[in-house]
């Protein structure tokens, strides 16, 4: 297999039960628009307990049911927020952490520097986060794993990937390899995959792939890079 090879994001999702939480961000084929997608996965009632809310630009995730609330400390955050020309998307709340490292001057990197994997042992949920960056019609972008060093959780390793985007190619990083107990961490660069002109299309090829008893949600922005307008779709699955 070529390093170069792409994959298609369905079968990635079809063949796996579990891969948590996870980020895409590419290009159209056809080069007209930035993309992004984020979906959440849950196996238990606290996890599965969320829905995604939009709040202009930005979105929330509040609780489907507070009643059956357990411990809002990691299911509860803004994965998606918007500072002028960038756009932040991660699976916690280090979301308002680069935002706020933005804001006076940091880098993604250097925000991201003060986090550290979430304390959930024995899983040590590594924090995966991207962000795009639009200037002159075009977009490059990033995406960051903050995971455990090993299985005690007694060290963070930090790791950025940094691309300059390719006509129908994304990038996809999720936050486990696959099911278990504890759940292993996801390992390696993040994946090639194959991107969609269409944002229905692509936002069906996600849904229907991600694993029926697990899947929670699914945010979808297709960003035109001409004119800056915003397509989006969501879907809740406790709608």
């Amino acid at each position: 297999m070529s390093i170069y090879d792409i994959n298609c994001i369905g079968k990635l999702l079809n063949e796996n039960t579990y891969p948590g939480r996870g980020i895409v961000i590419g290009k159209t084929p056809n080069g007209k628009k930035a993309v992004f997608a984020y979906f959440i996965m849950g196996r238990s009632e606290n996890s599965r307990n969320r829905i995604f809310i939009e709040n202009g630009d930005d979105v929330v995730i509040h609780p489907f049911d507070a009643s059956k609330v357990e411990d809002p400390s990691l299911i509860i955050y803004s994965p998606i927020r918007k500072l002028g020309n960038k756009l932040i998307v991660t699976n916690g709340d280090q979301t308002d952490t680069v935002y706020d490292g933005l804001v006076v001057g940091k880098s993604f990197e250097e925000a991201l520097r003060s986090r550290c994997f979430e304390p959930d042992a024995p899983n040590f949920t590594p924090r995966i986060s991207g962000i795009l960056d639009f200037a002159d019609a075009d977009f490059t972008y990033k995406m960051s794993i903050l995971k455990s060093g090993d299985e005690k959780g007694s060290v963070c390793n930090r790791y950025t990937f940094e691309y300059n985007p390719i006509n129908g190619l994304g990038h996809f990083i999720h936050t486990y390899n696959c099911d278990g107990n504890p759940i292993p961490t996801f390992t390696g660069e993040p994946e090639r995959v194959a991107m969609v002109d269409d944002i229905d299309e692509y936002t069906n090829i996600l849904w229907k792939n991600l694993n029926e008893k697990n899947k929670i949600s699914l945010y979808v922005r297709y960003i035109d890079l001409e004119t800056g307008k915003t397509e989006n779709r969501m879907i809740n699955k406790n709608a």
